[in-house]
């Protein structure tokens, strides 16, 4: 990796990768409520981290998406934030702003669901080995009854992706009872089958533990110590108003109203989707996990349970934590230069987050690349920003 990254160094130095803005792109850049640094005092190459500009900006031009928001941090500091481009192209243009709020899709499933899961391990009140069947009867019926926590919590429990969406149309208690009417779609414990279902259950799983559904319980115990004012489900109209707007329902933008359509028939709160939050707020969170389930002074996770929910899992495809991927085939919007500590998520309307411990990183891009007509890309951008901010780290500056 060190070789890789000289080279890297040697490519930006010699200007082969130079940045060239656009006049017409809009970047802002500011600061954060985590402590703002300058690359070099945190071990970072400022010119080689500088080159994300570019490669976001040949993104924008691409038509990957209207527009974007940027954020690395490394040892408790912000080392780059900035928006790109616009947050809603029609009807009309609206600049993208470093304090846009976006749709996570999901991004949901690890940040809510999976913590929010693993506080309850924590608490001795879940065992992870043991059957979901355990704490939701309903669900063990068709052969589902030895699934366990920790299979749904890896997408390793045999269900199916997504069952119809015409199952969700009259709302959660229907959606339920189908959902504990499925089969299994694999057998359980042998192929990694990702799955909105599964995480559909965990959240049922928290409701049934706590009498609080997933919006209530992650404010809770996760978003609200944390202060991520700015981070939930149904935002309200301040945040609302400063959405990125995603795609049309029913001949009106959904700005700030969740893009997956079983989590809106779900009335917006679900395990799969439904979050938003800003980049700002995720660096917080990113932050916690980096501090052993700690930021300024407020824990969240005990150490224990935070190195159990971020150790490698093996799957048939790959690597996955409790709640996150590592290396699968989900991981294209992964950097190359992650460490194998690294581990990361990505959701459907252009989010991804990825944290490494081991290099005291953390790699925001929040993105609205299914506006207008959902036909953006953004993993292969996001795993170049990944790769970048990897990249920039020196081992021979003093950090």
């Amino acid at each position: 990796m060190g070789v890789m990254r000289f080279l890297f160094g040697l490519i930006v130095s010699c200007g082969l990768l130079a940045v060239a803005l656009g006049h017409d792109l809009h970047v802002v850049q500011g600061g954060d409520e985590i402590p703002s640094a300058l690359p070099e005092e945190v071990g970072m190459h400022p010119t080689r981290l500088a080159v994300i500009d570019e490669v976001v900006n040949e993104g924008l031009r691409q038509g990957k998406m209207p527009g974007c928001v940027v954020l690395v941090g490394r040892q408790g500091h912000i080392v780059y934030h900035k928006a790109f481009g616009y947050r809603q192209l029609v009807p009309e243009k609206q600049p993208m702003q470093l304090d846009t709020v976006f749709d996570m899709a999901s991004l949901t499933k690890p940040i809510a669901t999976a913590t929010s899961v693993m506080t309850l391990v924590e608490r001795g009140e879940v065992d992870l080995e043991a059957p979901i069947a355990t704490y939701i009867p309903e669900f063990g019926a068709n052969g589902k009854d030895k699934i366990t926590v920790k299979q749904l919590l890896t997408h390793n429990g045999g269900l199916i992706p997504d069952n119809e969406l015409e199952d969700y149309v009259n709302g959660p208690e229907e959606a339920f009872q189908k959902i504990y009417a499925l089969g299994t779609y694999v057998d359980p414990g042998t192929e990694f089958v990702y799955t909105d279902v599964g995480f559909i259950v965990l959240a049922e799983l928290v409701h049934r533990m706590t009498g609080k559904n997933i919006h209530e319980y992650s404010q809770e115990v996760i978003f609200a110590p944390l202060g991520m004012t700015e981070t939930g489900y149904l935002p309200v109209a301040s945040l609302r108003a400063r959405a990125a707007v995603t795609q049309e329902r029913d001949g009106r933008p959904m700005r700030g109203e969740v893009h997956d359509p079983r989590a809106w028939a779900m009335g917006g709160i679900a395990g799969h989707a439904g979050l938003f939050s800003t980049a700002r707020d995720l660096a917080k969170y990113a932050q916690m996990l980096i501090n052993d389930g700690t930021w300024r002074g407020v824990r969240v996770l005990n150490p224990e349970t935070v190195r159990l929910m971020r150790a490698p899992v093996q799957v048939s495809s790959g690597l996955r934590t409790l709640g996150w991927d590592m290396r699968s085939p989900y991981s294209s919007n992964r950097g190359d230069f992650f460490s194998k500590a690294a581990f990361g998520h990505g959701g459907f309307t252009g989010t991804t987050l990825w944290i490494d411990p081991e290099q005291d990183l953390f790699v925001i891009f929040l993105s609205n690349r299914v506006h207008p007509d959902g036909n953006g890309l953004v993993n292969p951008l996001a795993g170049r920003i990944g790769t970048i901010a990897g990249g920039a780290i020196d081992l021979e500056l003093p950090h």
